[in-house]
């Protein structure tokens, strides 16, 4: 079973940017979807972005669309998340994800934290107004 570690959280001011990683031990990266989900305090778990390692394929949450980049470095095994033009409200704790499930992508489910079985510890991302 894959082993998710994040790095690259921090304190950043508002329009600043970020890259989170996340690195994998034990199996590869390979034939898995990997996601990025962030939880601020008093809320729920939620989708930011995800990305198809054998594919490439991206997709993204509305509310980041446009600012955040998801990749993924098939030779380092890492996944990682560029966060721009950060807003207060990007606040919360970041986390890495994955899944064998490929059927995420035609059910068009990737978004759902119940699809993913191995997660990292998270990392704190805190942008100041």
């Amino acid at each position: 079973q894959v082993q998710l570690g994040e790095s690259g959280g921090g304190l950043v001011q508002a329009g600043g940017s970020l890259r989170l990683s996340c690195a994998a031990s034990g199996p590869t990266f390979s034939n898995y979807g990997l996601g990025w989900f962030r939880q601020a305090p008093g809320k729920e778990r939620e989708f930011v972005a995800a990305i198809r390692w054998t594919s490439g394929n991206t997709y993204y949450a509305n509310s980041v669309q446009g600012r955040f980049t998801i990749s993924r470095d098939n030779v380092k095994n890492t996944l990682y998340l560029q966060m721009n033009s950060l807003k207060p409200e990007d606040t919360a704790v970041y986390y890495c994800a994955a899944t064998k499930k490929n059927s995420i992508y035609y059910s068009r489910s990737y978004y759902k934290t119940n699809e993913y079985d191995n997660w990292g510890q998270g990392t704190q991302v805190t942008v100041s107004s």
